[in-house]
């Protein structure tokens, strides 16, 4: 039989409110315990009652109680929700409560792996789950919201039914077709399996932009020093990330700031510096910085003959677009609001409006690159065996991006990304 686990599933305390969840055989059980009473709320209602540790009988606190019986919960066990109040000291006793009638703390992500454990969720919804607790855009959460309702799942669902189809048809050709008939296999398959492997490119074909909004996009703030990059990325950010002194070569190391930037997620970087110097330790940050600018999707030169002009309080220069450069000033906010309208068009453009991508993860791709991989493959053989080993091949690649085939081997590396209360 399973344990019963709980974990604290809303923020660190103090807050207003604590929820703290419970799955497992026994978790209705310790609500009845722990509350005094056989009666248990009605299913999705919430009731109040008092918490009383089960063997000195002190009142812990008042909470409201949910439960969710099983298989209709997210775990598909029986779930309970305490909502009490979000102080240390009531979320700390609850705990030891529960702990001594019997349950266990959760590990990371053990909610969500029981839900895919009992069939409620596949491998690509909990890994949007993951993404949605870590999404900061309205992108992120987009994309991630789409993933979670099992839009690559339904996709995956369809492929697996037509590469199931196309493998019966496959083997029933080897069963009763006549031994020197090679060819009639492979012309009786090929429009079916024309189909499958142009949609399976058309939705691999959207992880870049999947991968792009998951990570955001990149810009780098370079220069010689003291033109005013750490000035230029405190103002864009609205708090003082850098440190910003009137001595060359302060910024040693890239600071790295996270901004939302029309909803689109993009990581503005802070570089050292670009000089000849002989201090080993400014030469290895001013070498991190051109790496990283390397990498950029966009660069914000503040340099002689760069794109954009800081310091106009001090050169008297009017702000806005002259010339192909953006005249600004970090100090007083001059020209800031037409740099970031421009920044927001540019990011608008790098990640397009429109229906989130299909698949999201590395894993993904890779799972549906192995997938294309043998269909192709079955699309050159000509001896009906063969083929019929491409396409089992597939179905097991494809059935590894659901959860469907050997999971175990990647339970442990998705599920660790998860906080505990999830």
């Amino acid at each position: 039989m399973a344990d019963t686990i709980f974990a604290l599933a809303s923020g660190p305390p103090p807050a207003g409110i604590a929820v703290i969840r419970l799955s497992g055989p026994g978790s209705f059980d310790f609500v009845r315990r722990l509350t005094g009473t056989r009666v248990l709320p009605p299913p999705r209602r919430a009731m109040l009652r008092s918490i009383r540790h089960p063997e000195t009988q002190q009142e812990i606190d008042r909470a409201l109680i949910l439960i969710f019986p099983g298989p209709h919960s997210f775990t598909g066990e029986d779930v309970a929700e305490f909502h009490c109040h979000g102080s240390p000291a009531a979320v700390s006793a609850l705990c030891r409560a529960l702990a001594a009638l019997g349950a266990r703390p959760a590990e990371a992500g053990e909610f969500t792996r029981r839900a895919f454990l009992s069939g409620r969720i596949d491998l690509t919804q909990a890994e949007a789950l993951a993404d949605l607790i870590a999404a900061e855009t309205d992108a992120q959460r987009d994309q991630a919201l789409a993933q979670a309702g099992g839009r690559l799942r339904e996709r995956a669902e369809g492929w697996r039914d037509a590469l199931l189809a196309l493998m019966a048809e496959v083997e029933a050709d080897l069963d009763f077709a006549d031994e020197g008939d090679v060819t009639a296999t492979r012309e009786s398959i090929t429009p079916a399996l024309a189909a499958l492997t142009a949609d399976i490119e058309s939705a691999l074909a959207s992880a870049p932009l999947a991968e792009r909004i998951r990570q955001g996009l990149t810009i780098a703030v370079i220069g010689p020093p003291n033109v005013g990059k750490s000035s230029l990325v405190n103002a864009l950010s609205r708090r003082d990330v850098a440190i910003v002194t009137p001595h060359a070569g302060t910024t040693r190391d890239v600071i790295e700031v996270h901004l939302d930037l029309a909803g689109r997620p993009a990581t503005l970087l802070d570089t050292a510096g670009l000089r000849d110097t002989d201090d080993p330790v400014e030469a290895e940050g001013i070498a991190r910085a051109r790496a990283r600018t390397a990498a950029a999707d966009l660069i914000l030169d503040l340099g002689p003959g760069g794109n954009v002009v800081n310091r106009i309080d001090e050169s008297g220069l009017a702000p806005g677009f002259r010339d192909g450069r953006l005249h600004v000033s970090a100090k007083t906010g001059a020209g800031l609001a037409e740099l970031e309208a421009w920044l927001a068009d540019w990011a608008t453009r790098a990640i397009p409006a429109g229906e989130p991508p299909s698949v999201t993860s590395a894993r993904q791709a890779a799972l549906l690159s192995e997938t294309l991989a043998a269909l192709r493959s079955a699309g050159r053989e000509t001896d009906p065996v063969l083929i019929a080993e491409a396409l089992r091949a597939a179905a097991h690649a494809l059935g590894r991006l659901t959860g469907r085939i050997d999971p175990e081997a990647v339970l442990g590396a998705i599920f660790s990304r998860f906080c505990i209360g999830k």
